[in-house]
């Protein structure tokens, strides 16, 4: 290339307009009252959904596959047919009560990506390739990250279609439903990189002020159900040294575990989300706690160690206030740290473009962890309103979005190496 041509690249911009239009009328489908969406994956305004990043795509001449699964590719030629592919994507389906953004601004920034390098003639030696993942937020078919998680052989083909909703319907019925169980097979294959542009979900960016998030990786995550047993009885005629409380017991084991992870900074996090009390009179003493407990660090080691921590806490609250304790784990996923080459090309192209960044890991899951065990990964956050997602409420600036869509554009480029310009 010419040092003109390479002057082109550099200067290289995405259509802020054109990307807050295409989030605005993808979030038309299944818009709620109070401003968000439900589109849940697999239904009518689902497909209505795919019909339409479909047709977007193809007016821009790309290529269109679907797997089993329902994964949408969509890709732009290199010139090396043969070279591993740059992949960007995210979803599109949404919670019942979700917001505009979440997934599916990754989903439109590669699109927008794509457009860009159509508008300025731009030619990569590697294809360039956006996905729709199909059901990352398992809220109507469990487990989330669903697609990714066929895609990647992390979950089974065959299990995933079996899996059932509320109603009795299987995943394989409704992807027959909406015409979207293709044939193409399913393999990831060779992926140079892999990027997904996301909303922060949190508030830490907002908080400090920055405009993307360098993420380098994401929490592993170990989930408890713990049930504390002891003796219900009467709140009044019984004496405090000689009862057996079980919400006494839970309370302590509540504060341990934001013990714990407050001892564990910057990124240990420790969560009791869900409480039961048996038998729920308030004039009778609790004789049964159900209760959740989450813990995630990015570390295994030191996630092993609040794990440890936590079922010594376990045994020495329950002995102390003659409880029986029953602790369960329910759920592991090892932490994801991403590839050295994604997270820097993410930080060049912050650099480069002048956009304020930090470094941060990601709390939540994401088709980018699945995508991270069998290729090269990284995520790009921008800012959202009060850190608030999977809610009607959930907003984004165009501006956040467009710089986080400028710094995709580039380190993807970096990644699929430019080998002509039609700007000089």
């Amino acid at each position: 290339m010419t040092i003109a041509q390479l002057d082109a690249v550099e200067t290289l911009r995405t259509d802020r307009e054109g990307l807050w239009q295409a989030l605005m009328e993808l979030a038309s489908l299944g818009a709620t009252p109070k401003g968000g969406v439900n589109r849940q994956a697999l239904t009518e305004l689902d497909r209505q959904a795919r019909d339409l990043f479909i047709r977007w795509c193809r007016d821009e001449g790309l290529s269109i596959r679907v797997d089993a699964i329902g994964n949408i590719f969509a890709r732009r030629p290199g010139r090396d047919p043969n070279s591993p592919v740059v992949m960007t994507g995210s979803h599109i389906d949404t919670q019942p009560t979700g917001g505009k953004f979440d997934g599916c601004y990754g989903v439109l920034a590669g699109l927008e990506v794509i457009r860009t390098l159509n508008r300025h003639g731009v030619q990569t030696e590697a294809p360039v390739e956006v996905v729709v993942w199909t059901n990352e937020e398992g809220c109507r078919f469990p487990p989330c990250m669903m697609g990714s998680g066929v895609f990647t052989g992390q979950l089974s083909l065959d299990e995933m279609l079996a899996q059932v909703d509320d109603d009795g319907v299987r995943v394989d019925e409704a992807l027959g439903a909406i015409g979207y169980r293709g044939d193409d097979r399913v393999d990831h294959g060779a992926i140079k990189a892999f990027f997904e542009a996301h909303i922060e979900q949190g508030p830490i960016l907002e908080d400090t002020g920055n405009t993307v998030g360098v993420v380098i990786g994401a929490l592993g995550q170990k989930w408890f159900d713990l049930r504390l047993t002891g003796q219900e009885a009467h709140a009044g005629p019984t004496p405090m040294d000689l009862r057996r409380d079980a919400m006494l017991g839970a309370a302590e084991i509540t504060q341990a575990v934001n013990r714990i992870a407050n001892a564990h900074q910057p990124h240990g996090r420790g969560t009791v989300g869900s409480l039961q009390l048996h038998p729920g009179s308030r004039n009778v003493i609790p004789g049964e706690v159900r209760m959740t407990i989450d813990l995630r660090h990015l570390d295994p080691g030191t996630l092993a160690r609040m794990t440890d921590e936590l079922r010594r806490v376990v045994d020495e609250t329950s002995r102390r206030h003659g409880l029986d304790a029953e602790l369960t784990p329910t759920a592991d996923f090892a932490p994801e740290r991403f590839a050295d080459g994604c997270v820097e090309a993410v930080r060049h192209a912050a650099e480069r473009l002048g956009c304020s960044h930090l470094e941060v890991v990601s709390g939540a899951g994401h088709d980018a962890i699945f995508l991270g065990r069998v290729a090269p990964a990284g995520m790009i956050f921008v800012p959202c309103e009060n850190g608030i997602s999977h809610n009607e409420s959930e907003n984004a600036t165009p501006e956040d979005l467009h710089d986080g869509c400028n710094v995709l554009l580039h380190a993807m480029l970096e990644q699929a190496v430019v080998v002509s310009s039609e700007e000089e």
